[in-house]
């Protein structure tokens, strides 16, 4: 008897299974995305103060505080001193309160995970492991004291975080995997050794005299050729060794520490990471606390974390690591994103200084970076003018993301800022080049004498070879063809509004706004949305 076999329709098998998926990553174009709910999505993000997370009374203000900043997604600390205060007994209140009361505001979460690092130190880490440094060995110093940091040589640490992780990740899928209120995990926070380069710790000396591990070896055969710059001059400095112990490979010093170290955290977090996916697969990055001075030796600052000049440490010892992602509390914004974009790194900001800017900064990251997302730190604590930035900033951007996200990765968009000393920025679109300048430039306004000018920036997208969207504050821009003996005039410019994703124009924007077609202005203190279409002429 023939057996009858019922075939169900393509379409309806992938919406069965797409309703099951978990937020993951796609790559686009240059760029990676996140998806969630098979939709790509744009992080507008807050990170909440560190403490803020811990009680679920203190955080009810707080949710309609962050909604009206325009923003989707909260980055919300969860410790883990909180859900297993005792050995093996778990306590998942605050995370569930975080989840219910995200999905009743209509946000997302990201959480980071405050486990056996904290900014360096091991602060978040139970009672029971922190008063047990026998079973649970703390990292030294060359003169044998113990510091509040956890030995990553540990595997009683190791494992003690693991099954901490493992129980969180398997809570949050059995209650959140349909909804997907929760996107991403950062692992640990602000990874680094202080107040020394390296552990000095006997566990960690015997490791720093064993042969440096055959998989760093093979990382660095395979992609020899596309090392970051800084370690590679490094390794070739030393002969470009295949076999040795730390110091033979890398010669004597502090940055020989560093890589050793920044190996052995890396390895910690492949395992935690590898762990924590395999109960609930969701994208998992990590952060690092950038080097306030560029001449920092290592252990002036958090060393061996994921920083760009062991970036490539860290590809090798932590594969299952999705991004590696850039905290900003230095003025150097440009110089730190330059860096954390090589090697195909997807850009995310998951903590900036919550200051002046931060609405221009979240325009440029996400425009000349193809950024995930953006997130300023302690969210629920900005004064009303900081409110006003990022509020306004994130209302635009909201319009926005689903032209941003179909741009995204194919060279059709692109971002400014601008301070005093950086004033002026060109840019290439269409049939067009775009010369963009700060609004102060045009000396209309009194601040213009002012010592320092306040961040400004934005966003440029082409729509077709001579029609583009700009968007942002503080900006003016001029134009010229890419043919030669042409000049460009303006067609049109709509100011406007993006709504479900159509656009709605509003003002002609002609005569005294546009300076009689001479250029695209959003002056400093504004922000606006603006269609423009261009001619050329002779």
């Amino acid at each position: 008897m023939m057996k009858t076999r019922i075939l169900l329709p393509v379409f309806l098998i992938l919406s069965t299974l797409s309703l099951f998926a978990q937020p993951y990553l796609k790559q686009q174009g240059t760029t990676k995305q996140l998806y969630v709910q098979d939709k790509p999505y744009l992080i507008l993000g807050g990170e909440l103060g560190n403490s803020s997370s811990s009680n679920t009374d203190y955080m009810k203000p707080i949710w309609g505080k962050v909604k009206n900043l325009n923003a989707n997604t909260i980055l919300a600390p969860v410790y883990w001193e909180l859900i297993e205060p005792e050995e093996g007994k778990f306590n998942f209140e605050l995370v569930n309160d975080l989840i219910i009361n995200a999905r009743k505001n209509d946000l997302k979460l990201i959480f980071l995970w405050f486990g056996a690092w904290k900014n360096s130190m091991s602060c978040y880490a139970p009672l029971w492991v922190k008063t047990n440094q026998e079973r649970f060995p703390r990292a030294t110093d060359k003169n044998g004291i113990g510091q509040e940091i956890l030995s990553p040589f540990s595997a009683n640490s190791l494992n003690a975080d693991i099954k901490a992780f493992e129980a969180l990740m398997s809570f949050i899928k059995k209650i959140d995997s349909k909804d997907q209120t929760v996107l991403m995990i950062q692992v640990e926070n602000e990874i680094g050794m202080l107040p020394e380069a390296r552990d000095h710790s006997n566990l960690a000396n015997a490791a720093f005299k064993k042969p440096i591990p055959t998989l760093l070896f093979d990382y660095l055969k395979k992609n020899k050729t596309a090392l970051m710059p800084e370690f590679s001059a490094l390794w070739t400095k030393n002969g470009s060794k295949t076999s040795g112990n730390w110091e033979e490979v890398f010669g004597k010093g502090l940055a020989t520490d560093e890589i050793f170290m920044a190996w052995h955290y890396a390895d910690f977090i492949q395992k935690l990471t590898v762990a924590g996916k395999a109960k609930y697969n969701l994208p998992m990055y990590l952060n690092a606390a950038l080097n306030y001075k560029k001449e920092a030796k290592p252990g002036e600052y958090p060393s061996a974390g994921p920083l760009p000049h062991i970036m490539d440490i860290w590809k090798a010892g932590a594969p299952s690591i999705d991004m590696l992602s850039p905290d900003f509390y230095n003025p150097d914004f440009k110089y730190w994103n330059d860096l954390y974009v090589r090697g195909g790194n997807t850009l995310f900001i998951p903590e900036i200084r919550f200051e002046q800017g931060v609405g221009a900064k979240a325009f440029y990251a996400i425009g000349h970076y193809d950024s995930m997302g953006f997130s300023p730190f302690s969210i629920e604590n900005g004064d009303e003018k900081m409110n006003a930035d990022i509020g306004s900033a994130y209302k635009l951007l909201n319009q926005l993301s689903p032209l941003i996200l179909q741009h995204q990765g194919k060279k059709t968009i692109n971002g400014i800022l601008f301070d005093k000393t950086n004033s002026k920025q060109e840019v290439r679109l269409g049939d067009y080049i775009f010369s963009f300048s700060h609004d102060l430039n045009l000396g209309w306004s009194g601040k213009a004498k002012d010592e320092t000018w306040p961040i400004t920036g934005g966003l440029i997208i082409q729509l077709a070879p001579d029609e583009f969207i700009i968007a942002g504050t503080g900006i003016v821009a001029t134009f010229k063809p890419l043919k030669d003996k042409f000049r460009a005039g303006i067609a049109q410019i709509d100011e406007g509004v993006f709504e479900n994703g159509k656009w709605i124009p509003g003002l002609r924007v002609n005569g005294d706004q546009n300076h009689q077609g001479r250029h695209l202005r959003i002056p400093e203190g504004d922000y606006s949305i603006q269609k423009i279409k261009l001619y050329s002429y002779q």
